[in-house]
């Protein structure tokens, strides 16, 4: 029986996954949904345009209102969050009440922690949820966990991930593709990774090494959080080392550390001018409407680097997914990557593949599954093996 959908956020991530949806899942119907009305409209057209006939419908609709959410979520088989981080685990509440499963896009994982909190409620409704279905944390995720099916004992696993504009321009080299407090919050707060089989907590905008990627040249990587989400908990005990860093173009972690050195992120009010404001919101609206006065295309780049036994020999397998703006359907590499990364996980719970309750990322598909439905949408991995002479002891 074909299955009703609902996303959440008709913005950049929320429109792709939209489309995913029209093209992969065979919904009965998709519902796109968004607090402006003239934004969804222009989402949904432009969807059905690219599908060729009429499938996904707008809406209207505050997220934030549980009684309207309630209504507009009853008939619906999953909803996809393509809204703010912080809204996922009140949106998670209500789609259990309706026997609605969900999936979102994650972004801050104390928050992704409440979503988690919810499994006895979602089991006892016959529900799936799975937080953190995007890009970082999400597909990055699904590259180390695939890394990690291909050793026989894993060890180490280091993640990168970096959206970039083509047409860098200085002083930061950088293009706002996500919600500027979502970026704020990767480069504000604190990092969690597994080092010698230990969880711990490391600073973000820390810990900067170069980085070569074949398309772009030399680039830099440091710290960011949220982009490991529950991994390094759920994988204590099978691996030692588990980590994740964004890349940049060099230069990029200096110039953002001198905001975070000097409070500009900061959530305690402060007065100005007889005005009480917190720095992070101004930051983020000067910031973040400069940065988004910048167009141009993206790319996306992801690397996975897993070191371990295979055969009884030391081994590092390198997976690494360079992808650009798609011209066909005017998609941004980030859109791609995010958009089809929630879907996939949505029809996957549609089609009926996965257990009841709330689910972490990481136990949900396996790295093989994902990484052969993200391939079918022309996103393919590139793989490189290096075997050490002698027996690993």
């Amino acid at each position: 029986m074909k299955k009703t959908f609902a996303v959440l956020g008709s913005g950049m991530q929320g429109t792709a996954a939209a489309f995913d949806l029209c093209k992969y899942a065979n919904p009965a119907k998709v519902l796109l949904a968004d607090a402006h009305l003239a934004q969804a409209q222009r989402s949904a057209e432009r969807v059905n345009g690219l599908i060729g006939r009429h499938v996904c419908s707008p809406c209207q609709l505050d997220a934030l209102d549980a009684r309207d959410l309630g209504v507009f979520l009853d008939g619906v088989d999953v909803v996809l969050s393509c809204v703010p981080y912080w809204m996922h685990p009140r949106i998670a509440k209500v789609a259990i009440e309706t026997g609605t499963s969900m999936c979102d896009l994650g972004g801050n994982t104390d928050v992704t922690m409440e979503t988690l909190a919810l499994n006895d409620r979602a089991v006892s409704n016959g529900v799936t949820l799975i937080p953190d279905t995007g890009l970082a944390p999400g597909l990055v995720n699904s590259v180390g966990l695939y890394l990690m099916e291909h050793l026989d004992v894993p060890e180490s696993i280091k993640l990168y991930c970096g959206v970039l504009p083509q047409n860098p321009i200085p002083p930061f080299n950088y293009k706002l593709t996500f919600n500027v407090e979502g970026l704020v919050t990767e480069y504000d707060y604190q990092a969690v990774a597994l080092r010698n089989g230990e969880i711990v907590h490391l600073n973000t905008l820390d810990e900067l090494e170069e980085i070569h990627i074949k398309q772009l040249g030399q680039m830099e990587a440091f710290n960011t959080s949220g982009g490991t989400s529950t991994a390094p908990y759920t994988f204590v005990g099978r691996v030692k080392d588990y980590q994740y860093k964004t890349i940049r173009f060099p230069g990029h972690c200096e110039k953002m550390k001198i905001f975070k050195d000097f409070g500009f992120w900061g959530d305690e009010p402060i007065e100005i001018k007889g005005q009480t404001v917190k720095p992070r919101d101004v930051f983020c609206r000067v910031f973040g409407s400069s940065l988004a006065k910048i167009k141009d295309m993206d790319q996306c780049v992801v690397r996975g680097v897993g070191k371990g036994i295979k055969d009884g020999r030391a081994v590092t397998i390198q997976a690494d997914i360079f992808d650009k703006q798609c011209h066909e359907t005017g998609f941004t590499s980030m859109e791609r990557m995010t958009g089809f990364s929630i879907a996939i996980h949505a029809s996957a719970i549609a089609n009926d593949k996965l257990r009841h309750g709330c689910l972490k990322y990481e136990t949900a598909l396996t790295g093989k599954e994902f990484c052969e439905e993200i391939a079918k949408r022309g996103i393919q991995l590139e793989f490189t093996t290096v075997m050490d002479d002698l027996p690993k002891k």
